[in-house]
């Protein structure tokens, strides 16, 4: 598909596409402290032990701890993952991950603790998940994207600190955390910042006039997990009147010379063209570029594997391509 492919007029009625699931709440009636109340009391549910049944058991042999790091103009949460074994005798250290969650408006790097740790204790390798500024009426996109960027580059720069190797760095998110690790990406390449690799799963890489045409965003307007209401909410925050949505879309971003790149597509999701979208124009840019979609998966199926049961295989798929990636 085409960077152009979905970017037709959207039926009248693309929002009746589907029923919304019970209970969703009506988005664009929320104030401001109703998001916010809303984002805090979501972001707790996710942390609270009782939702490891949904989002995973951590794995065994990794030391899990949030650190908080020193960045231009602020102080920004990490949660840090590391085998319990430690660094190689070689005195290279480890390979490192620098993850991005899932949620735009919500989220917390926990829900993604049973993925993280698998990776830590079996590439092996520090893991690094970046508790980004949530976009929301307090802060745009652009300051997440910041915040993905200036971790990737404090921990390079400050390599031999956490006991990575500066050579070996793969960038991973999820959905709008993928977002943030393409613009991370783009803007390692254009620092000279090597990647071995970057791994996007449902990533959402449009947030142009177009993010809502794409043929797969009418098909399945309305799921579980996503639906074009909170879709048009996290465009109202993300891109506050008078920003470059382009800017902001890795979709229509100069695409030469990047690391090869997985991406994960779960095909029932509003933003699965946006992935495939984003694959074809990565291959087209001459990077090496791997599609895996799982059928009848649906977005964040990731952080989902006690409801998911395609999230084991998507794990496995992450594993295998990032230690091949990062032995290179």
């Amino acid at each position: 598909m085409s960077e152009t492919t979905g970017a037709r007029s959207r039926p009248a009625d693309a929002r009746s596409q589907g029923k919304a699931p019970s209970g969703e709440p009506d988005w664009n009636a929320l104030t401001d402290e109703e998001i916010f109340a809303f984002r805090d009391a979501e972001n707790r549910r996710r942390a609270a032990p009782e939702a490891r049944a949904i989002t995973g058991m951590p794995e065994d042999g990794v030391t899990i701890e949030w650190q908080e790091m020193e960045l231009p103009g602020r102080r920004l949460p990490v949660r840090v993952y590391r085998p319990s074994s430690g660094t190689p005798g070689t005195g290279a250290g480890l390979p490192l991950v620098v993850h991005v969650h899932g949620g735009g408006f919500v989220g917390t790097a926990v829900q993604s603790d049973w993925v993280n740790s698998h990776l830590a204790a079996r590439l092996p390798a520090v893991v690094v998940s970046v508790e980004h500024r949530l976009v929301g009426p307090d802060h745009p996109l652009s300051a997440a994207v910041d915040d993905g960027w200036d971790v990737l580059d404090h921990l390079v720069r400050n390599a031999a600190e956490w006991g990575i190797s500066p050579t070996r760095v793969a960038v991973f998110g999820e959905s709008c955390g993928a977002l943030i690790t393409a613009l991370a990406a783009v803007r390692a390449r254009e620092a000279d910042l090597p990647l071995a690799a970057q791994v996007l799963v449902n990533p959402a890489v449009d947030l142009t006039e177009t993010m809502l045409d794409h043929p797969s965003a009418v098909e399945y307007s309305h799921t579980p997990t996503l639906s074009m209401p909170q879709l048009e909410l996290f465009h109202r925050f993300a891109v506050p009147p008078g920003a470059d949505s382009r800017a902001l879309s890795p979709l229509y971003a100069d695409l030469h010379g990047l690391p090869p790149t997985l991406v994960v597509v779960p095909t029932h999701d509003p933003v699965a063209d946006q992935g495939r979208g984003y694959a074809e124009r990565l291959r087209t840019a001459g990077t090496p570029t791997q599609l895996t979609e799982f059928p009848e998966a649906t977005h964040a199926f990731l952080s989902m594997p006690g409801m998911a049961p395609q999230a084991e295989a998507a794990r496995k798929e992450i594993l295998d391509f990032l230690h091949t990636s990062l032995a290179a």
